[in-house]
C-alpha cells in the first residue's frame, strides 16, 4: 500500500515535494465559484494513474459529464479508460434511500445525514481496493449545511470522517462564502489543508497549503495554472447550486 502520492504535475508536486499522504483527510476551501474541485481533480487524476480508485461525490453538479470534461481539461485524464475504477454519486433529495442507478452511477439523498456512512460503504465496496485504495472527492460538501434540520448532525458526520476513517483517503471542497462557523471546524480537523481564493478580470486561481501531516511542504501562495474559460465555467456550476439546490435544502 502506498503511504504518499504525487499528482506529476510540477506546479503541484512542487509544494508537496514528498507527496500527499494517503489514508488521511485533505479539506479544500475558498470562496463559491473560485475553481476548487478543479484543484481535487488534479489530486484525482494522479490517483486513478497510480491505480487507485476514485469516488466522485459532486454534489453542485446536475450531472457526471462535468467531471469527466473537466479531468479532460485539467489533467488530461480519459475516465473512459478507468471506468471500472471510477463511481459517481449524485444528490437526489428526492429519495429516501441510496441506490445503484446505472453502471458505476449511485443516486443517494445526503441531506439525510443516516445515509452519510451508508452510501459511503456501498460506494466504496463496489470499486478495487487497490494501489494508492480508494479516494473519496466529494465537493460542495457545505451544500448539506443548509438544511435547517440535519445540518449539524450531517457537520458531526462530516467531522468524524475527516477526523477518523483512515480506512479510506478523504479529498472535500468546502465554501467559506457562507456558513464560515462550519466549515471552519472542518478546517480545523482535517489532516491536510489547503485554501484557495480567486482574481477576476481575469478570472485566475490561487492555491496555498497550510498544512499536510506528517509530509513536507511549500506554503508559498501559487497561481493555480487553469484556463480563465474552464474558471468561469466551474463558477457558473456553482451558481446553479446557490439558485437551484440551496432553496431546496433549506426546506428539509
Amino acid at each position: 500500500m502506498m503511504e504518499r502520492i504525487h499528482t506529476d504535475q510540477e506546479w503541484f508536486d512542487r509544494l508537496v515535494p514528498e507527496g500527499i499522504p494517503t489514508h488521511s483527510s485533505t479539506l479544500v476551501s475558498g470562496p463559491g465559484g473560485s475553481g476548487k474541485p478543479l484543484i481535487g481533480n488534479v489530486i484525482a487524476a494522479a490517483w486513478l494513474r497510480h491505480g487507485g480508485s476514485v469516488v466522485f461525490l459532486s454534489l453542485q453538479y446536475p450531472s457526471h459529464d462535468f467531471i469527466i470534461s473537466a479531468l479532460q481539461h485539467v489533467a488530461q485524464l480519459d475516465v473512459e479508460q478507468y471506468r471500472d475504477r471510477v463511481a459517481f454519486v449524485e444528490l437526489d433529495i428526492s429519495r429516501e434511500d441510496v441506490a445503484l442507478t446505472g453502471l458505476n452511477h449511485f443516486k443517494a439523498n445526503l441531506v439525510r445525514p443516516e445515509l452519510w456512512d451508508e452510501t459511503i460503504e456501498m460506494v466504496c465496496s463496489s470499486l478495487p481496493n487497490e494501489g494508492p485504495g480508494i479516494l473519496v472527492f466529494g465537493s460542495a460538501l457545505n451544500l448539506l449545511l443548509f438544511s435547517p434540520t440535519y445540518g449539524k448532525d450531517t457537520l458531526a458526520r462530516m467531522k468524524n470522517t475527516i477526523q477518523h476513517d483512515k480506512r479510506y483517503t478523504y479529498l472535500f471542497t468546502v465554501s467559506t462564502s457562507a456558513r464560515a462557523e462550519e466549515i471552519a471546524q472542518l478546517e480545523e480537523v482535517a489532516d491536510n489543508l489547503i485554501v484557495s481564493h480567486r482574481t477576476e478580470h481575469p478570472f485566475r486561481l490561487f492555491m496555498t497549503i497550510l498544512r499536510m501531516q506528517q509530509s513536507a511542504f511549500v506554503s508559498d501562495e501559487i497561481e493555480v495554472p487553469i484556463r480563465s474559460e474552464l474558471l468561469e465555467e466551474v463558477k457558473e456550476v456553482a451558481d446553479h447550486s446557490r439558485l437551484q439546490v440551496i432553496p431546496r435544502i433549506r426546506k428539509m
